[in-house]
């Protein structure tokens, strides 16, 4: 019996029944998310983005969890065994998180409706005429979506649980900066251009003729009306920077409790975690010293990261050399990977500049696997703004981190593995996805892919940004830290460019608990790696290693836990 993806590699049948069912439940909840699955049943389909849907989709996990808990695990088989414990865990997180009500105040230049859906058409694909039908509905239905999402913005505003004013602001500009450019320059509009030669005349004059009329007539109106309430009346309720935490919204300390647990995985209390932070920077620290004296004379941690912000020989002069030195870290490191890995993925990945629009008010870069159906490589997305504020010494590390042989390595492969079920294979535990990408960097080092000590400094720069996410996202979320606190601790104990840390603490403002994945997970990792080489002694193979682990899939870090150890007595 051939199996579907839903249930793929899985052998006892109650368990595949419920990973098919909540499969298709999931693909029809998120119909844009299945289109780039490869999954076509919903492509003339957005997701309801109604308080309604919202609350449905929270009271509906206890029928999901207890149908898998109703599964005897003592019946499985070891694979079968270690996807029902991922999938009660990502259930258990789900409902733990679900006090958060975060579509009521989550927004920021990231995460809002206008970014969701001006960008469309980058996943639906328009190939056959069908495919045009499809997104013209799309398009139709944005309206409505919008409405969708101003609605639980206003319960949040009548509930008290709102975004904070810098990131409401933030959001507003993005907007309005991108509904002021002419429209030859809007990226909804670009099917337009799209040749069709297979399609007739009279097609391709319909498709051209209705996208731009529904675009002018509908979406552009409702994205106008969505940045005006978000203008006019989300802003002035929004949070003010003395409350920038979310232990200031109603159920606040419940909530970061529970985001603590759905990024990391762990049992960790935000005080511990906040010790780890400060320690982990004082050793991050001592390898700053030493790396400066030894390039500059210098041991001064300060005097270094002054000379890292400010130094112009260390910084790129165009976007061209911006672009061109991400390309040149990931030739060598694809070069370099058949020295550490067995199994390496099949998908390439190319760099891709960050949309102008956006590039202002994101993050430095960011990473997009490949399709299922192989329509699109994976995506190494860089910031290109402002190149004259990109560090050269950040460069490289970075590209390993997002690319190779970070996210593209782990991610790919966990899409390419034709024994896992998809959930497994598109599944994202943070702490293990982000851990595995920070542990890469240093892995970086170990292979001798750092051009000179000076590229060694942005290895040693990022890892102290992600040691001081530990202590900012917790000062900010249980301590109440303010903005310019979180941006004060950052300036001093990272080098970090000044206009990077204004958006990084916009971003652990926005999404707590998300910034502590990194460090944990990098921690964890390089636990269960010396673990491995003390048991294993000489019979540790550290390819073989890294592709049991990659394996699996991104699963919770217990879980992985528990897995290596079953490896490791093997």
């Amino acid at each position: 019996m051939v199996q579907s993806v839903a249930t793929a590699g899985v052998q006892d049948p109650a368990l595949a029944a419920l990973l098919q069912e909540h499969w298709d439940a999931t693909m029809q909840r998120w119909p844009t998310w299945a289109t780039q699955l490869g999954d076509h049943r919903y492509d003339d389909r957005l997701a309801d983005t109604s308080p309604e849907a919202w609350e449905a989709m929270r009271t509906g996990l206890p029928y999901w969890l207890n149908k898998a808990e109703a599964i005897d695990p003592e019946t499985l088989n070891e694979n079968d065994r270690l996807t029902r414990n991922v999938w009660i865990s990502i259930i258990q997180e789900a409902e733990r998180s679900s006090v958060c009500l975060k579509e009521q105040w989550g927004l920021g230049p990231r995460f809002n409706a206008f970014s969701t859906h001006v960008r469309l058409a980058e996943n639906h694909g328009v190939q056959t005429v069908k495919d045009g039908e499809n997104l013209l509905s799309r398009y139709k239905a944005i309206p409505k979506a919008i409405s969708g999402e101003i609605a639980n913005l206003k319960l949040g505003i009548s509930g008290g649980r709102v975004p904070t004013q810098e990131s409401t602001r933030r959001t507003i500009d993005l907007i309005s900066n991108a509904l002021a450019q002419p429209e030859s320059e809007w990226t909804i509009l670009s099917p337009v251009a799209t040749e069709h030669p297979d399609w007739t005349p009279t097609d391709l004059d319909t498709f051209r003729t209705q996208i731009t009329q529904t675009v002018r007539e509908e979406v552009w109106p409702a994205f106008t009306a969505y940045r005006d309430f978000l203008r006019l009346e989300l802003l002035p309720a929004a949070r003010p920077p003395d409350q920038a935490g979310i232990l200031h919204l109603p159920d606040g300390k419940a909530c970061y409790e529970s985001a603590i647990a759905e990024h990391t995985s762990l049992s960790l209390d935000a005080e511990t975690i906040h010790q780890t932070g400060l320690d982990a920077l004082e050793s991050i620290h001592g390898e700053f010293s030493a790396l400066g004296n030894s390039l500059w004379e210098t041991p001064d941690v300060q005097d270094i990261f002054a000379r890292l912000r400010t130094d112009p020989s260390l910084h790129f002069n165009t976007a061209q050399e911006v672009q061109q030195k991400a390309e040149e870290s990931l030739e060598r490191a694809r070069q370099a990977m058949p020295r550490a890995f067995g199994v390496l993925p099949q998908a390439p990945c190319v760099v891709t500049p960050i949309p102008d629009y956006e590039a202002p008010y994101t993050t430095i870069a960011y990473y997009r696997p490949p399709t299922s159906d192989g329509t699109r490589p994976g995506q190494y997305f860089i910031n290109l703004y402002a190149p004259e504020t990109r560090p050269i010494h950040e460069a490289e590390a970075l590209a390993f981190h997002e690319a190779i042989p970070g996210h593209h390595l782990q991610l790919t492969l966990a899409l390419e593995q034709g024994d896992l079920p998809a959930f497994r294979q598109h599944f994202r535990s943070t702490a293990y996805t982000e851990g595995w990408a920070l542990y890469t960097e240093r892995l970086a080092d170990e292979l001798g892919l750092y051009s000179s000590d000076i590229d060694r400094l942005g290895m040693l720069s990022f890892d102290a940004w992600r040691a001081a996410r530990l202590v900012v996202d917790t000062g900010i979320h249980a301590m109440g830290w303010t903005r310019e606190h979180a941006a004060e601790f950052m300036e001093k104990n990272t080098p970090l460019a000044l206009n990077n840390i204004e958006n990084e603490v916009d971003r652990y403002i926005g999404w707590p608990g998300q910034a502590l994945a990194y460090k944990l997970g990098q921690i964890e990792m390089f636990k269960l790696r010396s673990h491995a080489q003390e048991t294993l002694g000489d019979r540790f193979v550290l390819s073989e290693w890294h592709d049991e682990v990659l394996r699996v899939g991104a699963i919770p870090l217990p879980v992985l836990r528990e897995h290596m150890e079953q490896w490791l007595q093997r």
